[in-house]
Formats: C-alpha cells, structure tokens, sequence
C-alpha cells in the first residue's frame, strides 16, 4: 500500500467514506497523420480502447484514492502499417507527480520507445490477463503501466517499486517464452529499449539509482518549501549515487532517461541555490549529463 494513505487503523474507519480507484490516470493520444486509410475511425477506436485498458485496469492490489492516481501520457505515433491489422509506431511514455505543499508536477519517467509495434483488430476489447501472453499490444500496454507503477512507487519509498518492476520484466519473459518477441523486447544491439529499461531498474549494480529516485523526489523536491537547503543538498546526494552508477555503466538508458525528464528541473532547482551548492551542481551534472551541459552553465553565471 502507498505510505501516503496512511496506516491501516486510522484507514479502517474512514473506508466507508472512501472510493478507491484504479492506479493510473493516463491520457493517451494516437496521431495517425503519417498512415494513408480510408476509413480513419480505427484509430480512434485504438485510441479509446488503450485508454480503457490503462485506466480500467486493476493492476495491484494496492489501494489508490482517485486523487492519487498516477497521471501518465502515452503518446503514439504510428509511422505506418505495412498489412492489415499490424501497426508501426514511436510512443512516448511519460508519468509524473506531485510535490509535497505545491501544485508543481515532476516528471518522473520520459521514455520514449522507437520500436512499439503492434497487431490491433477493430471492436475488439484489450483485456491484461496475469501470466498470459494474449497480444503483443496488450503485453507492451501492461508492461508499461507496471514500469510507471514500480518508478512511481520508488519516488514515494526507498526500494518501493520492486514489485511492480518485476510484473514488468515477467512480461517481458511471458513475451519471449511465447516466442512472440519483436524488436524492443530483446537484448539485441538497442540498448534504449524496453529490455534494457527494465533490466537496468532491477539490476543490482542500479540499486543507488533507484535509491535516488527516492532521495530525489521524497526527501528532496518534497523537503523544497519547508527546508530548500536541505533539499537540495539531499538532491546533490541523489546525483552523487546517479554519478556512481554512470561510472559503472557508462551510456545506460535508465541514466540516460532519468535527465531526460530531469535536466530542466535540476538548472531550476539550483537556479537560487547558494554558491557552493551551485558549484557542485554544475560539477556533477556536467560530468554524468553532458548532453545537457547547455542547460546547466547558467548555474555559473547567477
């Protein structure tokens, strides 16, 4: 159970008045522009029915009240269909969530997957059914939902989503043992696919990253208003576990889509830090996201 809901004694008495909710409030937009069809109405019938699978679904057991849904977007792109019934797409995945005494929404996962492809037939229903394999379009839905379940659960407690985060990677064997894998589903020479994302996030030597997604966000951008000090030292901190983890495995994709969702937030986090905090910043975020460096040399100059 989330630890923001409170502990079980307290939650007894007030059930009745409660109504739970599925995990995921997720928006999802299907553009279709590049793919040449007559009768364009599937694509909105894809549309809802992904929405109605990502929303409708129970996906833990764990109990959510509505306002504590994980807010998510999943945007698809299909590129084009090569035969009837069988879809090629780019989609970006992303989640976020609140901080602690502000409406400030953070980022918590921006993924983008190259190699989302798919059978979909009209009218009918996508249902996740646990330890089946039923499509390649449900599996790539569900696997989703627990990856942004298990990084969301991380952010709240140390370690939290290890649960989710294993019902991601036991599809992603449920795909391979159905002998059904396509491209992303496999370690081939994509390491920025969704193998690698999930490999990455449950491999030991990526236990200080997840372990900073928490210090990050729980006792970081959660502590902004009531300490901003301590924040942002307790920020520092989680990019000093990220550094390590870079130094270990250099170009990974769980790094590379943590700053991904994250760069413009740490340049404004840092923007009002103190001179030493400032430095260290730029030190560390040059050196483990230099792709961003741009973003972070006015940490410098203010």
């Amino acid at each position: 159970m989330r630890a923001k809901i409170g502990i079980i004694a307290v939650l007894s008495l007030w059930l009745p008045l409660l109504t739970w909710a599925q995990e995921l409030r997720c928006e999802v937009v299907v553009n279709s522009e590049q793919v040449q069809v007559t009768d364009r109405q599937i694509f909105q019938d894809m549309q809802n029915a992904i929405s109605e699978i990502m929303n409708n679904t129970r996906w833990t057991n764990d109990l959510y009240q509505n306002e504590e849904r994980i807010r998510c977007k999943l945007f698809i792109t299909v590129k084009g269909m090569p035969r009837i019934g069988f879809f090629e797409a780019n989609t970006q995945i992303v989640s976020s969530r609140p901080t602690y005494g502000t409406g400030y929404e953070t980022t918590v996962l921006s993924f983008v997957d190259t190699r989302f492809t798919f059978d979909y037939t009209q009218a009918q229903p996508l249902q996740y059914a646990p330890n089946t394999y039923t499509s390649n379009l449900t599996a790539l839905l569900s696997f989703y939902a627990y990856t942004i379940i298990g990084m969301d659960n991380d952010s709240f407690s140390r370690m939290g989503g290890a649960a989710a985060l294993s019902e991601a990677n036991n599809i992603l064997n449920l795909v391979n043992s159905a002998g059904a894998a396509s491209e992303g589903w496999t370690s081939n020479t994509d390491t920025r696919n969704r193998y690698w994302l999930v490999n990455n996030l449950l491999d030991p030597q990526f236990e200080q990253l997840r372990a900073a997604n928490y210090l990050y966000h729980r006792q970081g951008l959660d502590l902004m208003i009531q300490d901003p000090e301590k924040a942002r030292q307790n920020m520092l901190e989680a990019l000093r576990n990220i550094q390590q983890v870079a130094q270990r495995r250099p170009g990974t994709v769980a790094v590379r889509s943590f700053f991904e969702a994250k760069s413009t937030e740490l340049a404004n986090a840092f923007a009002t830090a103190t001179p030493a905090q400032k430095q260290q910043a730029y030190e560390l975020l040059t050196q483990v996201d230099p792709t961003n460096r741009a973003k972070y040399e006015p940490l410098l100059k203010r």
